[in-house]
């Protein structure tokens, strides 16, 4: 429960804050006062393990003593020279260079997921051919709350509609199927109609899609989805964006999801844990995209806060970790941990609908009855809650829960996490 000092910070709030706040922070009434690894406090002194690692943003724990010490550092050398040259930003690049596709060898940095979507957007405007002035992306699909951003998946807001050069897709949302199959004997029916809609129109200049569907709820695609999409994409001169804001940097067991799936993007976008929760995001691409002349004009990839020293300190620190301590190997075993754990417990309660992840990333859906599958947000907000007061913290958005822990977490935290969330199941649903 939400202590007395921390009862009454949150009514001084609110006298001034704006409502609209998440459902993590609406329903938690937690006020946080300090992290240290996988480990968050409050202002009453309660002690939480964070199974969603801040906003899925903390890859190596809160207050990683590298990353703290590069960013105190940095902070009394120098904090903003727009986007001109410091001496940390080579050394990013080379790194990036190492750890990305080979055919990723150029770069832009920027401070947000969705501005680093949006500048994604502007290289594709850029550099498409005449007549090809669509834009594809996927039902479900999250990508930001600018208006680029909301344009791909029609996210329309009040009475304003700009949703008019974007093409839906199907997403691989197998427990859902809107055309009402079943895998695999639907034979991935959805990516055939993606193939149709946008991969094979002449007038659709770019897919952009998330590997794995993050926001709404972890949805992994079965065998075949982006095999079948990503050849009909390079057959019919299609760019493929992949939207790793959230994925990318290792936490699905690869450093980019797009490569378990077999999908070579031609631009990519990371953020979030790129840089251990500190504002930036890196926008790969292919160098005959980025250098085009038409993407490349004077400002293009610039910014208030584009390549800002502080943002690329905390991402060469982050990323300078987990290539040496090879963190990714560690998210791959420790994620095979979570899923034999996290079957056992879709297996016991009948009102978990369906569970689903890869690596470090997963997804508990709860539905009223396993029958109907109807949503049933009531449940994970009582999961969720119930867990927090048992000292776990993780992710909720509507009917699901989303874990999501540090790559750094030790096996033993990890099982007393699942441990407490087992308990806040037999508690909610038992």
């Amino acid at each position: 429960m939400t202590g007395l000092r921390q009862t009454q910070h949150l009514a001084r709030e609110a006298r001034h804050l704006a409502p609209g706040a998440s459902e993590e922070a609406v329903h938690g009434r937690r006020v946080f006062t300090e992290g240290r690894g996988p480990v968050l406090t409050d202002l009453d002194g309660n002690q939480y393990l964070d199974f969603a690692a801040g906003t899925l943003t903390q890859s190596l724990g809160h207050g990683h003593p590298e990353v703290v010490e590069a960013l105190t550092a940095q902070a009394r050398r120098l904090w903003n020279v727009h986007d001109s040259a410091t001496p940390d930003r080579a050394d990013l690049l080379d790194l990036l260079a190492r750890l990305l596709p080979e055919r990723l060898d150029t770069y832009a940095f920027f401070s947000t997921g969705a501005e680093v979507v949006e500048a994604a957007l502007r290289v594709v405007q850029a550099t498409a051919p005449p007549g090809r002035n669509r834009i594809g992306a996927l039902r479900h699909g999250f990508h930001g709350k600018t208006m680029g951003a909301r344009m791909l998946v029609h996210w329309d807001i009040g009475h304003q509609a700009f949703s008019g050069n974007s093409v839906l897709g199907y997403s691989p949302y197998c427990y859902r199927c809107p055309l009402g199959l079943e895998y695999p004997s639907c034979d991935v029916r959805c990516a055939t109609l993606v193939r149709r809609h946008i991969a094979e129109k002449p007038n659709v200049s770019a897919l952009v899609f998330e590997p794995v569907l993050g926001a709404a709820g972890v949805i992994v695609p079965p065998p075949g989805y982006w095999e079948r999409i990503a050849d009909a994409c390079r057959e019919g001169g299609v760019l493929l964006v992949a939207d790793e804001v959230l994925t990318g940097g290792g936490r699905t067991g690869a450093f980019l999801a797009s490569d378990l799936f077999g999908v070579e993007p031609d631009l990519a976008m990371l953020s979030k844990g790129t840089a251990s929760g500190f504002p930036f995001a890196v926008l790969a691409g292919r160098a005959e995209l980025l250098r085009r002349p038409e993407a490349a004009t004077s400002g293009a990839y610039a910014s208030t806060y584009a390549s800002n020293p502080l943002g690329i300190a905390a991402a060469r620190a982050t990323l300078e970790v987990v290539e040496r301590d090879r963190l990714i190997d560690r998210v791959r075993a420790l994620g095979e941990i979570m899923e034999d754990r996290l079957r056992v417990l879709e297996s016991r309660f009948d009102r978990l609908g369906q569970v689903r992840g890869l690596g470090l990333l997963w997804g508990l859906e709860f539905v009223t009855d396993p029958t109907t599958r109807t949503p049933a947000p009531e449940t994970a907000r009582a999961v969720y809650t119930t867990a927090l007061d048992l000292g776990l913290r993780t992710s909720l958005g509507g009917h699901i829960l989303r874990l999501a822990p540090p790559f750094t977490l030790d096996e033993a935290l990890l099982e007393e996490g699942l441990r407490l969330l087992e308990k806040a199941l037999e508690r909610v649903i038992a």
